[in-house]
């Protein structure tokens, strides 16, 4: 099993500490003045001090445009189901809110997409069946 590690920018630290703990229930690692880790279920997250990247829904998936760039996670449904509830109840604004893709074919998958205080695209995933991950 390998990890993933992702460094981006932010523009406030404490924005990001209440965002990824409280909202996202991800829990604060290692930190310094200009940049802090979140375990992000499982995932290194570093998130440093600076302009982020400039979003824009341009990605056409199905009959949506989606933020780009993005990253996130792909997880089991009950796991995505628990999160997106979580997000609902913290007031979140969705670019995609909470929905099933695909239903019925192959990949079928539940889906939302949301950005953090900075502005920076995150998706979450969600499958029945993670086998059908990269089913075509």
């Amino acid at each position: 099993m390998a990890l993933f590690h992702y460094a981006y920018h932010v523009t406030s630290l404490a924005e990001t500490r209440d965002f990824y703990t409280r909202v996202l229930g991800c829990k604060e690692g290692r930190h310094t003045e200009t940049w802090v880790d979140f375990d992000f279920y499982g995932h290194q997250l570093s998130l440093h001090l600076g302009t982020p990247s400039p979003t824009n829904n341009t990605g056409k998936v199905g009959d949506h445009l989606v933020p780009m760039p993005h990253f996130g996670l792909i997880l089991a449904y009950e796991d995505w189901r628990n999160i997106a509830d979580r997000l609902e109840g913290a007031g979140v604004t969705f670019d995609l809110a909470p929905s099933v893709r695909f239903a019925g074919e192959a990949g079928e998958q539940w889906t939302l997409f949301f950005k953090d205080p900075s502005g920076n695209a995150i998706e979450l995933k969600g499958f029945k069946d993670l086998t059908q991950v990269y089913a075509s």
